[in-house]
């Protein structure tokens, strides 16, 4: 089930989810989604790729995980993850390996129309975290972005800061990954290792868009995604292409 509404809404506080909560906004509007469905991390990839396949308005879909799972760049080697017994795929973005299990994902859905497509990938990348690390803020996380891109020291994304990640005492907490095509741009981020109020979601759409709007996945989207899991995500000739 796809729930069209972000959890943990006090009531009476519908209106502020609609309106948003500051100026100079990535977005006019954006669509949300909190998707609690227990998948595998084939089918979440391909959602991913279908909303962008889709998409008429951006949108940001929020998942977790209730199983351990592992994704790795597009350009990643699969012998660098072969090892771990995790649920492993292969994703359409770039960067390195994120372990997937106890964070917050989401998929940022940005179409070749919207205003925001003209802004540079990394003028997207930087003012999403920021959002992100203003909604931990109203919870006494005080985070900060990562002014330059560290030296790499594994293939593991969260222990390599590159530049606009979100940091807290010096550990990455948020990063993400990008694809821009024809059609308009994806990102996908993970936050992970930090406590996360019921409100979080809710700011950090509050902080992206001047209105947000609750949206639903239909049956025809995920027809499409199963199809694309199983001939793409869930297949061995893409896990193992590198």
């Amino acid at each position: 089930m796809i729930r069209p509404d972000l959890p943990h809404l006090p009531q009476g506080e519908a209106a502020a989810f609609a309106a948003g909560e500051g100026d100079g906004c990535l977005f006019t509007s954006l669509t949300v989604c909190r998707d609690i469905d227990s998948r595998s991390a084939a089918m979440n990839m391909a959602i991913d790729e279908v909303l962008l396949e889709t998409a008429a308005v951006p949108s940001i879909r929020f998942y977790e995980w209730n199983h351990p799972a592992l994704s790795f760049g597009y350009f990643g080697k699969f012998e660098d993850v072969a090892a771990y017994q995790r649920d492993i795929v292969r994703r359409w973005t770039g960067g390195g390996i994120v372990f997937h299990g106890e964070d917050l994902t989401y998929s940022l859905v940005i179409p070749r129309g919207s205003p925001a497509f003209e802004e540079s990938s990394m003028s997207i990348y930087e003012r999403t975290h920021a959002a992100i690390r203003d909604a931990l803020a109203t919870n006494g996380h005080v985070s900060e972005l990562a002014a330059n891109t560290g030296p790499k020291i594994s293939e593991s994304c969260f222990a390599n800061p590159v530049r606009a990640d979100l940091l807290l005492n010096g550990r990455k907490i948020a990063g993400a990954a990008q694809r821009r095509t024809r059609r308009g741009l994806l990102q996908q981020g993970s936050i992970q290792g930090v406590d996360l109020a019921p409100e979080f979601e809710r700011k950090f759409v509050a902080d992206l868009a001047a209105n947000c709007y609750p949206k639903t996945i239909d049956d025809a989207l995920l027809e499409r995604a199963h199809q694309l899991a199983e001939e793409k995500y869930g297949n061995e000739g893409w896990l193992r292409k590198r």
